[in-house]
């Protein structure tokens, strides 16, 4: 029995682990419906289990809409950082991807 009951808690965790990684590594659009399965998921076990708590964060989590890319203000991006500069340069007036001529750049020294 104890065989079986720790290659279920294995599972389980690997399990976790690899929700987890698609949660933080996938699409973000993917995130409200990985937290709606979650939830609904978690929703079906038995309510001695006391995961009701959680099945409800889980559920305000996927219905909460973040506006901006980085769900916080809504303009990220959106505005230039500095008043007369391009929206493409970035904070300190900077242009956002610097560019280097490939004759420019030296040999490294193997010696």
């Amino acid at each position: 029995m104890n065989r079986v009951l720790d290659d279920a808690l294995v599972g389980m965790l690997l399990a976790a682990s690899v929700a987890y990684a698609v949660y933080s590594l996938g699409p973000r659009a993917w995130r409200p419906r990985l937290l709606g399965g979650a939830a609904a998921l978690l929703g079906r076990l038995p309510r001695f289990l006391g995961v009701r708590a959680t099945v409800g964060r889980l559920e305000r989590a996927a219905a909460a809409k973040s506006t901006g890319s980085c769900g916080g203000c809504d303009n990220c991006g959106s505005e230039p950082a500095v008043p007369g500069q391009p929206p493409s340069a970035g904070q300190f007036g900077t242009p956002a991807e610097v560019s280097v001529p490939l004759s420019t750049i030296g040999k490294r020294n193997s010696g």
